[in-house]
């Protein structure tokens, strides 16, 4: 059953569907995000001729468009932030998959978490993770 939109957000966004980033090496990049954040391939090659590579994990999307090394510099986006379901799980996670991160940092006001890893070009993914949250988990 679908649910009526309230009235006071019908001119508001809804979420975030996907960010897409420049990419070196696309078979590179979908296994390093493959490995680490789950994410799985989607290819849509037959519906466009658009090199695009789409990752998914079904809540959201990144898109990753092939680029040179020159072309990466001017392209490549500070960082972005993935929030995490277990900070404590997910680091030791990121310990065996042999992925780096800088010192976490708390945030005792609203009892979050994060850090900073960088995937195989160099984009700075920011780990976020705030242990009062009481939404439901999207798998």
């Amino acid at each position: 059953m679908k649910m009526e939109m309230p009235d006071d957000m019908s001119n508001k966004p809804h979420s975030l569907h996907h960010v897409n980033f420049p990419t070196t090496d696309p078979d590179r990049t979908k296994e390093w995000y493959g490995r680490v954040f789950g994410l799985q391939h989607q290819d849509v090659s037959k519906f466009s001729n658009t090199k695009v590579l789409l990752l998914t994990r079904n809540n959201f999307d990144l898109h990753f468009t092939p680029v040179t090394p020159d072309q990466m510099v001017r392209m490549a986006p500070f960082h972005f932030a993935i929030e995490v379901y277990d900070w404590d799980k997910f680091l030791a996670h990121l310990k065996e998959q042999k992925v780096r991160h800088t010192r976490p940092v708390e945030r005792p006001q609203n009892n979050s978490k994060f850090c900073y890893i960088h995937d195989p070009d160099g984009t700075m993914v920011e780990l976020v993770y705030h242990g009062n949250r009481d939404d439901l988990p999207a798998f």
